[in-house]
């Protein structure tokens, strides 16, 4: 109520009528006058002298006037900030996202993104670990996999394809398999998402000889290209291994599992500009990066979502 007050007070004095304030509030003039009534009382002095036809400050409301107006004025320097941070993307964006997007993809778009947006820092952490972006002061939380809090709103940013591959030291001394049941001879190499005794198949139950199991899909794709065994890589990380003849793609028409893609935040309402702009420019340099060879690691990764 005191804030009321002030506000109610001020626009007493600068309009100089009880009327001028009423309207200017969309507040009954009666409501305006016992309003003022009610703050001398509580602050147990008079403010103003009333006659009937002018105002006039005493001594302590003109001091209180002036604490008042500079309150107004902070208030509305406030009010003025947060609209603008809503026009204007600004301020530090805290971003954690996983290691293999981070690396092949973020860095660049957030740099970009950056330069266009010079009001913009950030600090990015690449991690596979599972981060609650309310708890720890997270914006955007960019996650391989479906989302587990119900609570926190994710949108789908894209799915990657996933190719079996092998190098081709590995298929000249094991040989290379010309169907999935051919699989189970085979050495596998498997993240701890597909952790399991089958091959990560859609619609083959392959037994498979599991020889490392590790989080990071980087280093799956290293420990495939040293001839270690066979993997299900996405698409963004293998293409230009495949391409340069490093990797071989295997049984291309077996079904294979897709990698999702979400950011993850906390609320639609209310969400900041820098948050909103960056989202939509991430989609966008998502959807480009199709339509150009900027990253041929990259080329041909992505199913967008829709």
């Amino acid at each position: 109520m005191g804030l009321d007050d002030a506000l109610i007070f001020t626009r007493v004095v600068e309009h100089h009528s009880f009327t001028q304030a009423a309207n200017s509030l969309n507040m009954q003039k009666s409501t305006v006058s016992r309003r003022i009534v009610l703050l001398e009382e509580r602050l147990g002095v008079r403010l103003l002298n009333r006659t009937t036809r002018k105002l006039r400050l005493t001594e302590v409301g003109a001091a209180y006037y002036e604490r008042c107006r500079q309150i107004m004025l902070d208030f509305a320097e406030a009010e003025q900030a947060v609209m603008q941070l809503q026009q204007e993307p600004s301020g530090l964006l805290r971003i954690t996202a996983a290691v293999e997007f981070g690396q092949q993809f973020l860095g660049r778009v957030l740099g970009e993104f950056m330069r266009q947006y010079p009001s913009i820092t950030a600090e990015v952490e690449l991690t596979s670990r599972n981060v609650d972006p309310v708890e720890e002061g997270v914006d955007i939380v960019i996650l391989v996999g479906q989302p587990q809090d119900s609570t926190l709103v994710a949108r789908k940013l894209f799915e990657a394809r996933c190719r079996l591959c092998a190098s081709p030291a590995y298929l000249a001394a094991h040989g290379t398999p010309t169907c999935s049941e051919d699989l189970a001879q085979h050495r596998a190499i498997l993240l701890q998402r597909d952790a399991s005794r089958y091959w990560p198949l859609l619609d083959d139950t392959i037994a498979c000889e599991r020889v490392l199991l590790c989080n990071n899909i980087t280093f799956a794709r290293e420990a495939v290209l040293a001839g270690a065994g066979i993997a299900a890589l996405p698409n963004m990380i293998c293409e230009l291994a495949i391409r340069e003849g490093r990797l071989i793609e295997l049984l291309p028409e077996a079904a294979l599992p897709t990698v999702e893609v979400y950011a993850i935040y906390p609320s639609r309402r209310f969400q900041a500009m820098k948050v909103k702009t960056f989202l939509d420019f991430l989609m966008k340099s998502l959807a480009e990066q199709q339509a150009r060879e900027l990253e041929p690691a990259m080329a041909g990764l992505l199913i967008l979502a829709t």
